[in-house]
């Protein structure tokens, strides 16, 4: 051992054959046997001596019994452990290390707390019986556990702790089954978070707990999948966040975005989640989904972003199916609708924002009391709330030909005999449903009491109805511009 590490060697106690594999170390015999105080022992030792090669300490298919403990040490040089068994957890919190690798080993814990690695940390295939603490680590390279098994018999305890974790590179779980949650509130990632095809299980809590995280990406997709709540809140990601061919079960929130700020939102799971997503308060500069993969409670309030896709562009965004996702927010906010139509007037669909408007007055009027809702029934049954004025021009055609209609088959009466101007149908029909103004017609001829006479009142009160109606929609529709 000694000599091997003077020379950077490895040190191969396999023998070959499937007992190799580092799970069925406890079964290795002392032939295969190495002492942690013997490998500390050179890691801390006052010095390797000459040598024509940089020392390192390299170890394949050994058996560690005691306690590997680096506490608070200095280790200047590459650590190895490729498919070993250890005996107990492993402790390095607090130290300075080079390169710390356990490729396909057994591990029963390891504490990386506060740990500084100057260079990558690997745990390819590794099998870690316990946590993996590298709470408030700083690794100048990559956190690489591709392929790792990390799972704690604990309910208390989380898989993996990296709370406060430093990274110059990235941290890389693609294809880890991580049983017990990974919680990593305020963890700067700089190479990002890259879970591909990673499994993560904590059914009946949060799987993922990411909350204000600072990363260049996050990567939870191509068969990424969470049996328990992803939080990202307050995340701050610079380019991607994307959950394409993700897979999201929890039996409340599957999501939490809450205040997330994002370059590009990703969201076209492989299902819809079982459980709500929660995108409050998000900022995202580009949204890319598929509507039919939300699940069926969605909170949108106060979410924000400037470009809106669907996963097939070729198609312009569907608006029957963007309004359904605004239905999917509980209650009513009016935001969600203002930001659909902020988007469609930016790509040129300026009548497609004034039907989200329109759906918005809606929807709204449905929260309403009773006097209010009847109003806005009138509203929108005269002139859509402002937003389709024309209603009224065309109530106006219609109610001048059934007054035509009706004042052609009738004699009125003239107020003054023979210095009143001639009567005519149309022009007092118009002259009774134009309040304001008049051509004449309405004070030089009335009708005696009766149907006619009645039929006429109501023309005078639906001028008034269609002239106040246009009124109050034009100006909220003035006053919202």
């Amino acid at each position: 051992m000694r000599d091997a590490y003077l020379a950077g060697r490895a040190v191969d106690f396999r023998a070959g054959g499937p007992l190799d594999e580092s799970v069925r170390g406890d079964g290795w015999g002392e032939e295969r046997s190495v002492r942690a105080e013997v490998v500390c022992a050179l890691l801390l030792g006052d010095g390797p001596g000459p040598s024509a090669r940089v020392p390192a300490l390299r170890v394949a298919g050994a058996r560690v019994t005691g306690v590997l403990d680096l506490d608070g040490a200095d280790v200047r040089h590459g650590i190895s452990f490729e498919g070993c068994w250890f005996e107990q957890p492993i402790r390095i919190s607090g130290s300075t290390i080079r390169t710390l690798d356990f490729t396909a080993s057994r591990v029963p814990g390891l504490d990386l707390a506060m740990t500084r690695a100057d260079g990558k940390v690997l745990l390819r295939q590794a099998v870690v019986d316990g946590t993996l603490n590298v709470q408030r680590a700083h690794i100048a390279g990559e956190l690489i556990l591709n392929g790792a098994a990390v799972s704690t018999s604990d309910e208390e305890s989380w898989a993996v702790l990296a709370g406060g974790l430093v990274m110059e590179g990235g941290l890389f779980c693609t294809g880890a089954v991580i049983d017990g949650g990974l919680r990593m509130p305020g963890a700067q990632l700089a190479g990002g978070l890259h879970m591909r095809r990673a499994r993560l299980r904590n059914a009946e809590g949060t799987a993922l707990l990411a909350d204000h995280v600072v990363a260049s990406g996050v990567w939870l997709s191509d068969g990424f999948s969470a049996d328990g709540m992803v939080s990202l809140r307050g995340a701050q990601i610079a380019d991607l966040l994307t959950l394409d061919g993700a897979t999201l079960r929890a039996p409340v929130t599957a999501l939490d975005c809450t205040r997330v700020q994002a370059g590009a939102l990703v969201f076209t799971p492989a299902e819809p989640p079982s459980g709500r997503i929660d995108l409050r308060d998000a900022k995202v500069g580009v949204l890319h989904d598929r509507p039919d993969r939300w699940p069926p409670t969605v909170f949108l309030q106060g979410l924000t972003y400037g470009s809106l896709h669907e996963s097939d562009e070729a198609q312009a965004p569907s608006l029957p199916s963007r309004l359904a996702w605004l239905e999917l927010n509980p209650g009513y906010t009016a935001q969600p609708y203002e930001q659909l139509a902020l988007w469609y007037r930016q790509i040129g669909h300026d009548n497609d924002a004034r039907r989200v408007l329109l759906t918005k007055q809606r929807h709204r009027r449905r929260t309403l009391a009773p006097p209010s809702r009847l109003w806005g029934h009138l509203l929108d049954w005269t002139v859509g709330y402002g937003y389709r004025p024309w209603l009224a021009g065309l109530w106006l055609a219609v109610l001048t030909l059934v007054g035509f209609a009706v004042f052609s088959t009738h004699t009125p009466r003239a107020t003054e005999a023979d210095k009143v101007p001639p009567f005519n149908a149309l022009v007092y029909t118009l002259d009774l449903l134009i309040p304001i103004g008049g051509f004449g017609q309405r004070v030089a001829w009335y009708w005696p009491p009766g149907t006619v006479a009645w039929f006429a009142y109501a023309l005078i009160a639906a001028g008034w109805i269609l002239t106040t109606a246009v009124v109050a929609g034009v100006t909220r529709t003035l006053n919202r511009n």
